[in-house]
């Protein structure tokens, strides 16, 4: 999905335009380069054991790389529950279609902002890229071609996406990830791996 000038301001509220600049380029991964780390990783201590000593991945690392917000309100949320999340118990389908504008079938994807778009098809394009960022840049799982629902809620509002640490959740999803490559019967990363 193309970055088109009028979603610019949206990702600026939100944090997001460093990411979303370095994302128009996308991320290059050394899977053999990956694999020595994740060797060296030790989950007990989040750290990477190195010939030279221990060393990780910090906050300051994911401020400066990504220029994502490590100061805010935490990205969480228990999921088990998930329609008590939606707004007056509603369906995620009908939030979806609501802060969408409609259901996608499952070739439709949003491509390119049209020139004549309305305000309101601009910020239903803001979300999409926005969730675009979330699920293949952020928060990527192993599928790598599917998009959780536990975003809509921060997509419900654009002018607070701003007021989140993404940072910190990211490195939290990242440390995640590390943790569960350990383990011998797993053959798939996911994560933030640009860091």
């Amino acid at each position: 999905m193309p970055l088109h000038d009028r979603i610019i301001p949206y990702l600026e509220t939100a944090g997001l335009f460093h990411l979303a600049r370095l994302n128009s380029q996308w991320f290059w991964v050394d899977e053999p380069l990956l694999s020595a780390f994740i060797e060296r990783w030790r989950p007990e201590t989040h750290t990477f054991h190195m010939p030279f000593g221990e060393c990780t991945i910090t906050l300051q690392d994911v401020a400066y790389q990504l220029g994502l917000s490590i100061d805010g309100a935490p990205v969480s949320g228990c999921l088990t529950e998930f329609e008590n999340l939606m707004e007056h118990g509603r369906p995620a389908w009908v939030w979806f279609r609501e802060l969408f504008g409609e259901l996608p079938p499952q070739s439709k994807r949003f491509r390119v902002l049209p020139a004549d778009a309305s305000d309101e098809t601009v910020r239903i394009y803001a979300r999409a890229y926005i969730l675009m960022l979330l699920s293949s840049q952020l928060f990527a799982d192993k599928n790598a071609n599917r998009v959780h629902l536990r975003w809509l809620p921060y997509l419900a509002s654009l002018d607070d996406l701003g007021r989140y640490s993404w940072g910190s959740a990211a490195l939290a999803w990242l440390y995640r990830y590390l943790c569960r490559g350990t383990n011998r019967n797993v053959v798939n990363l996911a994560g933030p791996l640009q860091f």
